[in-house]
């Protein structure tokens, strides 16, 4: 890394710096800027091209260290200085008719070449020009069959695994024809590292389910009731740990020891009995357990949370008085930069606690920006940590001095995983599982099925502008993404319904006796070419949603079967009931005769329950279900 050099030159003369370095010599071209800060108003140098390892600017705040530099001492020594060439073209000037890298991207290439020239060092090539399409092909042959470490069970590479690996020698062609060692021909003749991966026709991207596996209701259920658990004995967390904290004041001078005694004959005074290694740990659940909250409730990504600052928190106001909760953060996937999440009452309080739980470990950036510059000023570390020292999830690092920075995904990763099994559960929890649990139950609140925080869901399903209950700031700011997903969540919920539908059970209801009609007819399924067709043409020309005792398929949901009436949908001729709501029916049926047995109720209420009894009867008979005997 450079030494930190100050320069007065423009950004604008650092932005025109070639990008293709071979006219170049070496002095010239090791005097190259890579990368450079703003520190106290001043342009300090962060990496040269000289230096062995360039650091990245830019990365969003929840990446490790090592993904934040590009370390050509990892790179095979043949293969060196080309690489830099590549890597600094890239870096200036992106591909043809692409956007430059950001820091994540360049990484990433970064990592998956050294890759192939490691391989190629293997063979003894030393040179980018002997690189032909055969020796490409083997790479990929050998990528297929590469197993990944045990911590990963010995699983071969996924399909985007290979996709990268491919792309990045693509890449590596293009570029390389910059630099003074060009690769001679396309790494694969007559096809793309797409198709070489598989993801092209039925394997493409967009045909295929998604990838991030969907956490179990019972599971998810389980893990947010133990984090919202903790959440609400958070403040007496909070409050036992500051006042042990003052026990550091009055002790300054004495022994590390005598002060952990003086700590724990506190807290036990306290009323805390686990002494204070045990609350300690139970601190560092509890930051777990309001990103747990945060992330179930809101749809953000890791990197989104980690960029939640002190004052994320807003609220605004509709016509009729209801009061919406937000939550402000910055996105990296998108140029749109600021975002603004809905979050209910229960996310605020998490947030408010996460901002108490983060004072301390903020006062110790806040200290190390103090002591660094009284060392050096223009220390580019400083800014480094600025961009932390408002952050709510935050860690120290033991390895480092206990420095204080946001916690990486790969830290969330264990913690996570640790809540998990804390909480007797076992499943491969990770951060990125969160945005699809989220979209699949605001996509059952849509749909209509949905117990579970219905009031906050109902509020995202109700209107994608969201415009009676934003203010102008506010209200451009919404993460669009999220809408999308929610709607291909929303799709597969109307899919896996009328695969069912046209599956062998019995459906009652008025239009589910004209589906078993119409499916019974050869004719009608002669129209398409495979099951999986008919099944998303029903499904994209059908109205659907949910009110719980059955499926209601008409436009709108004024009629009085999806609240007040609830058993007229068995002859309604927009409702499908299928044996999954025998449940409900059978339940209904035994509360109605109960309330046959009543004296009181009159006539009219007789005659009422009498018929709604029937009714039941009529649904259990379109089942195959007799009520009476309990056996179908």
């Amino acid at each position: 890394m450079s030494n930190n050099a100050e320069f007065s030159l423009p950004w604008a003369c650092v932005e025109s710096q070639p990008g293709d370095v071979r006219e170049l010599p070496e002095s010239q071209r090791n005097t190259l800027i890579v990368s450079a800060t703003q520190v106290e108003g001043h342009w300090v140098i962060l990496s040269q091209y000289g230096d062995d390892c360039w650091q990245l600017d830019g990365m969003p705040s929840n990446m490790r260290e090592s993904q934040k530099h590009l370390n050509f001492q990892h790179v095979p020594t043949a293969f060196r200085v080309v690489m830099k060439e590549i890597m600094f073209r890239y870096l200036r000037r992106g591909r043809e008719g692409q956007q430059r890298p950001k820091g994540g991207t360049l990484s990433q290439f970064f990592r998956n070449t050294t890759s192939f020239l490691r391989y190629l060092d293997l063979l003894s090539l030393t040179r980018l020009e002997l690189v032909s399409p055969l020796v490409c092909t083997n790479y990929a042959a050998e990528c297929r069959e590469y197993r990944q470490s045990r911590q990963r069970k010995d699983k071969p590479l996924s399909q985007k695994g290979l996709l990268n690996r491919f792309k990045a020698v693509e890449a590596l062609y293009e570029l390389s024809q910059y630099s003074h060692d060009p690769i001679p021909q396309h790494p694969w003749h007559g096809t793309s590292s797409t198709a070489m991966a598989g993801l092209t026709g039925t394997g493409a991207f967009r045909k295929q389910a998604c990838k991030t596996p969907l956490i179990p209701d019972a599971v998810f259920c389980t893990l947010f009731e133990k984090a919202y658990e903790q959440v609400q004995c958070g403040k007496r967390l909070l409050d036992l740990r500051d006042a042990v904290a003052t026990v550091v004041a009055e002790r300054r001078v004495q022994k590390h020891w005598v002060v952990i005694n003086a700590k724990n004959q506190k807290l036990a005074a306290l009323g805390w009995g686990g002494g204070l290694a045990a609350l300690n740990q139970t601190l560092l659940n509890l930051r777990t357990a309001c990103y747990i909250l945060l992330a179930s409730t809101s749809g953000c990504r890791n990197h989104e949370l980690a960029n939640v600052q002190l004052g994320a928190h807003h609220r605004t106001e509709d016509d009729e008085g209801t009061i919406f909760h937000w939550m402000r953060s910055k996105s990296e996937k998108t140029d749109t930069g600021v975002h603004d999440w809905m979050i209910p009452e229960a996310a605020v309080r998490a947030l408010r606690l996460m901002e108490r739980w983060a004072e301390p470990y903020q006062a110790m950036i806040s200290a190390e920006i103090v002591e660094r510059r009284k060392v050096n000023p223009l220390d580019p570390e400083i800014i480094h940590a600025q961009k932390h020292r408002h952050a709510l999830f935050l860690g120290s690092a033991s390895m480092k001095g206990n420095q204080v920075r946001t916690l990486s995904n790969e830290a969330w990763g264990h913690s996570l995983k640790a809540f998990t099994k804390t909480a007797g559960l076992d499943w491969p929890l990770t951060s990125h599982q969160f945005r699809r649990k989220f979209a699949n139950y605001v996509a059952h609140s849509q749909f209509g099925d949905l117990r579970y925080l219905r009031e906050h869901f109902t509020h995202w399903s109700m209107d994608m502008t969201l415009g009676y209950a934003m203010d102008d700031g506010w209200g451009s700011h919404l993460d669009l993404e999220l809408y999308d997903d929610i709607q291909a969540e929303l799709e597969d919920i109307k899919l896996g319904t009328v695969d069912n539908w046209l599956g062998n059970d019995s459906l009652a209801g008025g239009y589910g006796r004209s589906i078993k009609r119409w499916q019974r007819d050869p004719a009608n399924l002669a129209l398409f070419k495979d099951h999986q067709t008919m099944v998303i043409s029903i499904a994209e020309s059908t109205a659907i949603r949910s009110n719980g005792h059955a499926w209601c398929t008409a436009d709108n949901d004024g009629c009085v079967g999806n609240t007040l009436e609830r058993t007229r949908c068995g002859d309604c001729n927009n409702a499908v009931i299928g044996r999954g709501h025998l449940g409900i029916y059978r339940q209904l049926y035994g509360n109605l005769k109960e309330l046959l047995k009543c004296n009181d109720i009159g006539e009219s209420g007789r005659m009422r329950v009498l018929r709604d009894l029937e009714r039941c009867r009529d649904v259990f008979v379109q089942l195959g279900y007799d009520a009476e005997s309990d056996v179908t």
